[in-house]
């Protein structure tokens, strides 16, 4: 099989016929992310280090290095089995957001999702006293999306039940496998869901509103308040 790095033309194409050309990136740029830090942690062990400390999610840093919320989103662990997991999790549930939301509304959903996976993992450093947890993964955006489908799935009546199978199993992996940060699963999730209530709700003063406005005024409260969470949950604020 031959694989074809897709021309300006075609990219374009895709994009207006509304094929999933963000959720298809964020695979690649996960893919392609993972292959350096093989390649690192073999060849090169102190990159590798530098890479995962660089970019993961660590509460006890996050004031101090803010990048790391979304670094954190595009790095995986060595495993195979994550990324995997990861990328099939996305695929199955991205293509159909990015149709529904648009590609840009998609991403910044996307991307909300994964800061409240991070705001997760601060909250409870906070509550549990524990700073040394760090995380880094695209789950807490994955359980956003999970969120937003089951709202979704609910407003227009669908089945849910293959869907709420679906998130019980990712919901009790971290029961099954150790390492997993399920705070941010969880963060994700509350986030994801939230915005995407607020996005289909019939909320006051929004009537005839376009969903690009709705993205950008619910979208932006929520970060707003993230960025609220992050602060006052931080070391550094106490």
């Amino acid at each position: 099989m031959n694989f074809k790095i897709p021309s300006k033309r075609e990219i374009r194409h895709a994009w207006a016929a509304g094929e999933p050309v963000v959720t298809t990136s964020i695979i690649v740029l996960c893919a392609a992310v993972w292959v350096v830090e093989i390649v690192t942690r073999y060849l090169m062990p102190t990159v590798f280090s530098a890479i995962v400390n660089w970019g993961m999610a660590a509460p006890v840093l996050m004031v101090r290095r803010p990048w790391t919320w979304l670094t954190s989103m595009f790095l995986h662990a060595p495993s195979i089995l994550h990324i995997l997991f990861n990328m099939l999790a996305l695929w199955s549930v991205g293509p159909m957001l990015e149709r529904m939301l648009g590609h840009w509304r998609f991403l910044a959903f996307y991307l909300i999702s994964g800061f409240g996976g991070a705001a997760g993992l601060m909250v409870w450093a906070r509550l549990t006293g524990d700073w040394g947890i760090a995380a880094y993964g695209a789950s807490g955006a994955l359980f956003g999306l999970f969120a937003a489908m089951l709202v979704v799935f609910r407003r227009v009546g669908a089945d849910i039940r293959s869907m709420l199978v679906w998130m019980a199993v990712n919901f009790a992996m971290p029961f099954v496998m150790g390492g997993i940060a399920w705070q941010a699963h969880v963060g994700g999730f509350i986030t994801g869901g939230v915005l995407a209530a607020l996005l289909t709700a019939a909320v006051p003063g929004t009537r005839g509103r376009s969903l690009t406005w709705r993205m950008a005024v619910f979208g932006g409260a929520i970060v707003v308040v993230l960025v609220a969470v992050v602060l006052l949950c931080s070391p550094q604020s106490w």
